[in-house]
């Protein structure tokens, strides 16, 4: 059956399940728009041995999308989306409708990567292999669903991994974690804040600066438009710091490598101020730091951690139930608001993790 625009709801026409998937139509020049996706029906398959069919309830919105909204993706990333093509790898909740593979039955939810649609259909094998995205029955008393997108799953993974691994931090160092009220920043500083180090954020707005000192609880924030970037962290960290954990790059990574001591780290998961540039990005002026100071600056990604995954959810699952570690949320409703909070998140409207809430997939005619 050919995809047609969708009309925004699911139907059962005999045999047959319609569902609707977002699907990009044209790589975005510049800011994200609604008009460079459409809605389309497509018919849903029944699943086939080894398979089970999920009514997807939460999907992610994440910044690194971006990337993947381009004819060409960064070398070593996940391939361009295609256009016209669904958005595979984008994690998502969803509930079990049916199901023939062993280990999972109607009623389960489940946590996967075939996201921004209401149904899908996923290969339970692909369990063995462990990790963020492949498919898992999760377990909903001990945390609501849609924490697995944030805290618990992916987001958390990558803040964990990036602190303790990439990071490496040690007792006593002073950390500044960039775009601190997003969904990875707000965790990676309150985890360096259990941890006991002196920790520092940096957000665009002074409302996400309140929130990171009087509800998350940090040492010291800044609002990186209020100055100049050097001025505003040689105020925040008088002495400089040890470790930066990077979200942004550009003229951040730049002022952190002229504020990092000697053997000081950079744990770089992701550079949203480059994502939608129109030539390429110039790299740091000063990166000679990087020998003088005897610097070590490493990126990483939070999937090439998933061995990771069951450390830190116990960890984080504790410190989320004990109060330690706030998860605030951007929930915006509606499968077709889905482009809509990706803009908004590339734009900074966002604070925590931005989700989206798929409504109308319940009802089949």
């Amino acid at each position: 059956m050919r995809p047609r625009a969708g009309s925004g709801h699911t139907s059962r026409r005999g045999a047959t399940r319609i569902g609707r998937e977002v699907r990009p139509i044209a790589y975005p020049r510049g800011e994200v728009r609604a008009s460079d996706f459409r809605v389309v029906e497509v018919e849903v398959r029944q699943p086939r041995p080894g398979e089970v069919l999920v009514r997807n309830t939460w999907t992610s919105v994440d910044a690194a999308l971006r990337l993947r909204l381009r004819e060409t993706a960064p070398a070593g990333y996940f391939p361009a989306f295609p256009l016209e093509g669904p958005m595979d790898g984008i994690m998502t909740v969803g509930e079990v409708v049916e199901s023939r593979a062993d280990g999972f039955a109607p009623g389960d939810t489940v946590w996967h990567a075939a996201g921004w649609r209401d149904y899908a259909v996923v290969e339970a094998e692909k369990q063995a292999l462990g990790g963020v995205g492949t498919l898992t029955k999760l377990d909903v008393h001990a945390a609501p669903p849609q924490t697995y997108l944030g805290a618990l799953g992916a987001n958390g993974l990558t803040a964990y991994a990036g602190l303790l691994h990439a990071a490496s931090l040690h007792e006593g160092d002073v950390v500044w974690v960039s775009a601190a009220a997003g969904a990875v920043g707000s965790l990676a500083a309150q985890m360096a804040k259990i941890r006991g180090h002196r920790v520092i954020g940096s957000a665009g707005s002074d409302e996400k600066v309140r929130y990171l000192l009087e509800e998350l609880g940090l040492d010291a924030a800044f609002n990186y438009r209020r100055g100049t970037l050097p001025d505003l962290l040689r105020q925040a960290a008088p002495d400089g710091i040890d470790v930066y954990f990077d979200n942004v790059g550009g003229d951040h990574l730049e002022t952190a490598l002229g504020a990092l001591r000697r053997s000081g780290r950079v744990a770089i998961c992701g550079m949203v101020s480059e994502y939608a540039a129109e030539e390429s990005p110039h790299g740091p002026a000063n990166l000679m730091l990087a020998v003088t100071k005897g610097l070590t600056i490493r990126g990483f990604r939070g999937s090439d951690h998933t061995r990771l995954l069951p450390e830190m959810q116990r960890h984080m699952g504790a410190w989320v139930r004990e109060g330690r570690i706030r998860c605030r949320e951007t929930i915006i409703d509606g499968l077709r608001q889905a482009p809509v909070a990706l803009a908004g998140l590339l734009r900074g409207d966002n604070t925590g993790k931005t989700l989206v809430r798929i409504e109308g997939t319940s009802r089949l005619n």
